[in-house]
């Protein structure tokens, strides 16, 4: 999840369209109870990310890391030493905290003249080092990827789409007060039959429109990770970290 400062180049255009195509009845994919109870959440998420435990940053992921209660989910990165490192992109990476990664049993793939909505409460550290996420990735290859909302220890929010690893429209806002929750929400629509388009909304304001090519009818996973280090910076904090997730809900407009 590496931010550049590229446009979409050829779909800028696309953004003028006024209105997507209609959207079909709603239902409800995760609901907001999800996070109240361990048979609840077995019901909607598996622990770590879909690959493992490792990804590209300097964290582990592991399932004692996760927990929740009262519905909030809370991810937790804890100090360490001793780990074996982990490999990404050829390259390996020092392995300095254990912390928490889950994601959604269900796969979001937008149909036509369909979308969804991905709505959570999020209070997130800003801090150098630390690296939470909120984001959809492809099941089978990349991109697609859509950032929903993450936090690389700069005390900005990134809201971004990946249309490869150099043509990325990102956007990144100042993230007022860490210490409170805040609302985000991204409503990902079928554009034309071939791309979609992604509003991402934090605290009820509309902060930018993004346009993923080709992404229409392609799987995608939902991760919410807590990573340390990586693009975030080095080195992160020697105590623990916390990223806590609350009244998470999706809604599929799919027909």
């Amino acid at each position: 999840m590496v931010r550049f400062n590229q446009a979409a180049l050829l779909l800028s255009s696309a953004l003028l369209v006024a209105d997507v195509l209609p959207v079909g009845a709603v239902r409800t994919i995760i609901p907001k109870t999800s996070f109240d109870s361990q048979s609840n959440f077995d019901a909607d998420w598996n622990y770590l990310y879909p690959w493992g435990s490792d990804h590209n940053g300097g964290a582990r992921m592991t399932k004692d890391n996760v927990k929740f209660s009262g519905g909030t989910l809370t991810l937790t990165a804890n100090k360490v030493s001793g780990q074996k490192p982990a490999t990404h992109g050829g390259q390996q990476i020092a392995i300095n905290y254990l912390s928490g990664a889950i994601h959604a049993k269900e796969h979001f793939n937008v149909s036509k003249g369909g979308g969804y909505d991905f709505s959570a409460e999020l209070k997130a550290t800003t801090t150098k080092g630390t690296w939470p996420a909120f984001w959809l990735t492809a099941v089978q290859g990349w991109p697609p990827e859509i950032d929903m909302a993450e936090w690389k220890g700069s005390g900005k929010i990134s809201f971004n789409t990946f249309n490869t690893s150099s043509i990325v429209t990102a956007k990144d806002v100042n993230y007022p007060s860490p210490g409170n929750f805040h609302s985000i929400k991204v409503e990902t629509r079928d554009l034309n039959g071939k791309d979609v388009q992604a509003k991402f909304y934090m605290d009820g304001n509309l902060i930018t429109t993004q346009v993923g090519a080709g992404y229409f009818g392609k799987p995608m996973y939902l991760i919410i990770n807590l990573q340390m280090e990586g693009s975030s910076g080095s080195p992160g904090p020697s105590g623990s970290t916390e990223f806590q997730v609350r009244n998470l809900e999706v809604l599929s407009y799919n027909p």
